[in-house]
């Protein structure tokens, strides 16, 4: 390992470089680094602080002394820093470039410009503050590098705030120590063949890829959490322990203690052959959420919001056809039957297949599509021919969309899929057939949205009507 001065975002830090190591990635990060995708290296605060730890941690790592006084990288006459001026409201200042950055935004002030706004326009959750009469968008990596990118010498002025509030994270003393916990090569040898076993069971049984790697991962957790006992010594009251002292101490969410205890009872029952009753492995209780509905307008607003054919065309078939995104992104050429007008969606959740309806409007915009595309392994492709369009970049379209329209509401793409099925609820169908379009197993996974129908609901008189 190596380590040296360096100033990052404004602040004096230590860059570590080392190969990978899960072990010292762990040791570094319960001393507060992170990773930097400029520096390509771990950061850590320089201070007295960090010095003692990382002496603690490496003995016979030669530490850096200070790098000295950050050279200022905006700069105005005769190379004298520029006065940070963000906060003044003076007009002769309009005409400048001025960014202030503080823990959680980067806030930007500038003149009035059509490209300016189309630049923050294409950036995920940046919108524009008339309180503050700046434009403001989240602060991390990816942003910071394109406002200096995009901005360069225009920016007359940067501000920084180094404060940053504490977060106090509920925790024990074995939750801390378990992503930091020593294993011995036999111990870690017996644990990776284990895991190795129950990939190759649960590829046999033909779960998804998806789920291989997260119920593996949830194994090997637990695992760690009950080392240096082996599995067959595990008992039932292991996974009470676990649930207690590592995923509720760190806030872990309800499906991930799902995943954990679906994951775990496999593995010890078919893999382990385990004489332990799995069936006491408790889930936690069940959530009951509503489902998050648009109304038609605003569906219509996203919809047509998009000036390219594709983006449009496929915001619109996840509405219209009630699709999840990874089954759109899983559709052929082939699988639209425009002359029976059905959509033919395979091998989607529960490795089931489906066919849904599709109309004449949706088989024309779908047309138009192809005529410009010409898509030739998916009906979707990325920039690269017979490449799958990504998800991240479809949500980015979702995104894009919503800023257009000035919708505010943290929309996800399972939204349209959650107001199609409710507007068809409140047109009068079947609650059966939504049921079998939809690809739900149960339909009382479908009558959730008997819970949102805007009808049911509107028929109920509130006794305050009566007073």
């Amino acid at each position: 390992m190596e380590a040296e001065a360096v100033f990052h975002r404004g602040i004096e830090q230590i860059k570590l470089m080392f190969g990978f190591d899960d072990e010292l990635k762990a040791r570094v990060r319960s001393l507060g680094a992170i990773w930097s995708r400029t520096h390509k290296a771990w950061l850590v605060p320089h201070t007295d602080e960090t010095l003692l730890g990382l002496k603690n941690l490496f003995p016979g790592l030669n530490l850096p002394q200070s790098a000295g006084q950050q050279d200022h990288k905006f700069v105005g006459e005769a190379g004298k820093p520029i006065t940070l001026l963000f906060d003044q409201n003076d007009a002769s200042l309009r005409h400048l470039v001025r960014v202030k950055i503080d823990h959680s935004y980067i806030r930007i002030r500038c003149p009035k410009n059509t490209d300016d706004i189309h630049f923050f326009r294409s950036i995920g959750y940046c919108y524009w503050k008339p309180e503050e009469f700046c434009w403001q968008m989240p602060n991390n990596e990816d942003n910071y590098e394109m406002v200096v990118a995009y901005f360069g010498n225009r920016i007359h002025s940067m501000e920084e705030s180094h404060s940053k509030p504490e977060r106090v994270k509920k925790t024990t003393a074995m939750a801390m120590d378990l992503k930091l916990k020593l294993i011995d090569e036999k111990g870690g040898q017996q644990m990776g063949e284990h895991i190795d076993m129950f990939r190759k069971w649960l590829i046999h049984k033909r779960y998804s890829r998806s789920t291989i790697e997260t119920y593996s991962e949830a194994v090997r957790t637990f695992l760690r959490y009950v080392y240096p006992r082996e599995a067959g010594s595990v008992v039932e009251a292991d996974m009470v322990g676990f649930v207690n002292d590592f995923i509720i101490a760190n806030g872990y969410s309800y499906s991930y203690q799902n995943q954990v205890v679906n994951g775990c009872k496999l593995f010890f029952k078919e893999v382990m052959k385990s004489r332990l009753d799995v069936e006491k492995f408790e889930r936690p209780r069940r959530e009951h959420k509503l489902p998050n509905v648009l109304s038609k307008e605003e569906v219509k607003a996203i919809l047509e919001a998009p000036k390219n054919i594709k983006h449009k065309a496929m915001l619109s078939l996840i509405y219209g056809c009630g699709l999840r995104r990874s089954e759109l992104l899983h559709l052929r050429p082939v699988d639209v039957n425009s002359k029976r007008h059905l959509l033919s969606i395979r091998q989607a959740k529960g490795r089931k297949d489906r066919v849904v309806p599709i109309s004449d409007k949706m088989i024309d915009l779908l047309r138009e599509y192809y005529k410009t595309n010409r898509p030739k392994v998916w009906l979707f492709e990325g920039q690269k021919a017979g490449e799958q369009y990504s998800e991240t970049s479809l949500q980015k379209v979702l995104q894009s969309a919503l800023l257009t329209v000035g919708i505010k509401k943290p929309v996800t793409l399972h939204w349209l899929r959650h107001s199609y099925a409710t507007h068809l609820l409140e047109s009068g169908t079947d609650i059966r057939y939504i049921q079998e379009l939809l690809g739900h197993k149960s339909s009382k996974t479908t009558e959730i949205y008997t819970h949102v129908t805007e009808k049911s609901l509107q028929k109920i008189k509130s006794p305050f009507d009566d007073l």
